[in-house]
């Protein structure tokens, strides 16, 4: 009795030989080419179908499901550039990954519990890790060479960083925890999220070099976290603040790494400073 045909599927990257038929031995391969951008969207639909039934199907496990979707979030992006890493390996380009997939999920469990909501918090997420993949991809292989592209990338992840360290605010000023631990987890994803932003300027494979500027920008947001615990003023206007003051001075910083600091530009982000402040002041519930 003859044994069937055993048939396996392989993937190969884009420019290979073209998909083709093989026999070897009685085994017959079906070879399909599959390049990084195919990897980027099956990861997006994924990981957006997950977000999408996580309030039905996993409510009560919230955090558990975000940290498990924010590390599938890197390894689907391992999956995708894990050749490109081979010749310039960098924990950075994890990071916001990381934080952004985290920052939606927990962020998911607070919104209203209407179809609608739902499906444009979860547009926006797929657009969003997308754009981001296609931007940590272009910082892979920035460090290696040269490319017109960075400095869109360099846009695209500060936005995405400012919505995901919004999100993680409001999150955690939501919770009404008590002082030390508030302080504990705001370090814990201010300080890498500043570390990140700061390497997508340096795209060094050491941070070693930056450690102290990003510890004492992480230390004023930590003071500032301070007085907006005790400030009269409910979660969404204080996240709203905070994500302002870390636009301000991860801006700065920006453009002091790529020798930009100029009296108009150094305006431009003195008025988002401001301008938040006065929100903060205008919200802020003064007889409670």
């Amino acid at each position: 009795m003859k044994l069937p045909l055993l048939k396996k599927i392989t993937f190969v990257k884009k420019g290979s030989k073209p998909p083709q038929l093989t026999s070897k031995k009685g085994k017959r391969q079906l070879v399909i080419a599959i390049d990084k951008r195919q990897k980027f969207v099956i990861a997006v639909f994924i990981l957006s179908t997950i977000l999408f039934a996580s309030q039905y199907q996993f409510a009560r496990l919230g955090v558990v499901v975000s940290i498990i979707m924010a590390i599938v979030t890197n390894i689907f992006l391992y999956w995708a550039v894990k050749n490109d890493l081979k010749e310039n390996f960098s924990w950075s380009v994890f990071l916001l990954p990381f934080f952004y997939s985290l920052s939606f999920s927990l962020f998911y469990f607070l919104i209203p519990a209407r179809l609608l909501f739902r499906l444009i918090l979860t547009s926006l997420y797929a657009f969003g890790l997308y754009s981001l993949f296609l931007s940590q991809n272009i910082f892979i292989v920035s460090s290696i060479r040269t490319i017109a592209l960075l400095s869109g990338a360099r846009i695209v992840s500060f936005v995405i960083t400012l919505i995901s360290y919004f999100f993680l605010t409001n999150t955690l000023f939501t919770l009404h925890l008590t002082l030390p631990p508030m302080l504990v987890l705001l370090g814990l994803y201010t300080f890498p999220l500043i570390m990140q932003s700061i390497w997508t300027y340096t795209l060094q494979k050491s941070v070693q070099s930056v450690t102290v500027w990003v510890a004492a920008l992480t230390l004023c947001i930590l003071e500032t976290g301070v007085l907006l615990w005790f400030w009269p003023s409910n979660p969404t206007v204080t996240a709203l603040f905070l994500t302002g003051f870390f636009y301000t001075i991860v801006g700065l910083s920006h453009i002091w790494f790529d020798k930009r600091l100029f009296r108009g530009v150094l305006w431009e982000y003195v008025w988002v400073g401001v301008t938040v402040f006065f929100v903060l002041l205008l919200f802020t519930s003064w007889g409670k």
